[in-house]
């Protein structure tokens, strides 16, 4: 469904126990809501799920931009107003992990919990120009441009190679981002820098990032584990960055027991 925050709509959608504790979730720039569908089944018996498409991605709107991670961060704020929640456990994975930081750092008394997935808290040395030229190619030849190459970088060339309906699901959700909207979620992205304030956030967080995942790799989950003072840290094998869709049983098996124990559901 899609609601009205403003100046623009963002979709969502609502699924599992409207009684139990709200999980929001955020997806990979480039990919939409049904990026968590493998993890519904988990989620949906004992909590209220609400996933969004962000901003020019998915059925979502697509403002001018360019975006900053805290008006990504403050488009979930207006969903929340919308849909009169007061606290939420936040998942969200690459982009969704980083202006998940804004959201605790900004709105702690919103959230309860977070889990950041294969994200990071502030861009490497050299990952500028890496931006850039990304930027350059899409601008100029739009987001099909770069759809093989983002799959690669997204899945092991194992997984690439032997799961070709998932690798489809995920494709066709790059199809559906619009060029503007990657544009402007990709220029948020190279302002990224929350790494000094990360030991100001007293929130339970869950890391989870795939063993090789080169977009965000395991040594910039290993840098917010060192500052978060109550976070854990999981790295699952076999996966690169969309690791909720490669290794699903080994996510799920991470999330559930402490989205459950943050919740206090046992």
């Amino acid at each position: 469904m899609k609601i009205d925050i403003g100046k623009f709509s963002i979709n969502i959608e609502k699924s599992g126990n409207p009684d139990g504790p709200v999980v929001m979730m955020a997806h990979s720039l480039g990919c939409n809501l049904h990026m968590w569908d493998p993890q519904m089944s988990l989620l949906e018996p004992d909590f209220h799920v609400i996933r969004l498409d962000m901003r020019g991605h998915g059925l979502s709107d697509t403002p001018e931009g360019p975006y900053t991670l805290d008006e990504l961060a403050d488009d979930v704020i207006a969903v929340m107003e919308h849909q009169h929640i007061e606290q939420a456990h936040w998942v969200g994975l690459s982009i969704g992990g980083m202006f998940g930081q804004s959201l605790l750092l900004r709105y702690p008394q919103r959230f309860l919990s977070a889990t950041l997935c294969d994200t990071m808290s502030v861009l490497p040395a050299g990952a500028m120009n890496v931006w850039k030229d990304r930027v350059a190619k899409v601008e100029s030849d739009g987001l099909g441009s770069i759809k093989q190459a983002t799959l690669e970088r997204w899945f092991t060339p194992d997984f690439l190679a032997n799961n070709r309906t998932a690798i489809d699901a995920v494709a066709s959700q790059l199809d559906q981002a619009t060029d503007a909207g990657y544009l402007g979620c990709s220029r948020a992205i190279m302002q990224l820098n929350f790494i000094d304030q990360l030991s100001s956030i007293d929130k339970r967080v869950l890391l989870i990032v795939g063993a090789e995942d080169m977009a965000t790799p395991v040594s910039a989950s290993e840098a917010m584990h060192q500052r978060l003072p109550n976070a854990e840290l999981v790295i699952l094998q076999n996966a690169s960055h969309i690791s909720n869709v490669e290794q699903t049983d080994a996510f799920n098996s991470a999330l559930g027991p402490f989205l459950r124990g943050a919740a206090s559901l046992g």
